[in-house]
């Protein structure tokens, strides 16, 4: 009877630790979820850092490119017309010259 007794105890508490290793299982599998979510959710927050730094880099590149383009080409404009004015200027005072005549 006795023996029994501890048999049916002993079953007992191999449930409870059955029960109780389902449980913390259970537990560890949604705190692993959550920790992978969250590493996902900062993996994602990292990511969208980085392309909006890479945006904010290209803009001060490409403004800097334009102003560059911009400053070559007003001198390209000035090398011209230092270049054409006096044949220019010749050429009105010609004109003017020949509306005298």
């Amino acid at each position: 009877m006795e023996l029994i007794k501890q048999i049916k105890q002993a079953e007992q508490q191999a449930k409870e630790t059955v029960e109780k290793a389902k449980r913390d299982a259970a537990d560890i599998a949604e705190q692993t979820k959550k920790r992978r979510q969250e590493l996902c959710n900062q993996a994602q927050e990292q990511r969208r850092k980085a392309i909006q730094q890479a945006i904010e880099a290209s803009e001060v590149t490409g403004l800097k490119e334009a102003e560059k383009l911009l400053n070559e080409g007003r001198q390209q404009c000035d090398v011209l017309l230092n270049k054409t004015r006096p044949q220019l200027d010749n050429l009105v005072n010609k004109a003017i010259g020949k509306l005298w005549e």
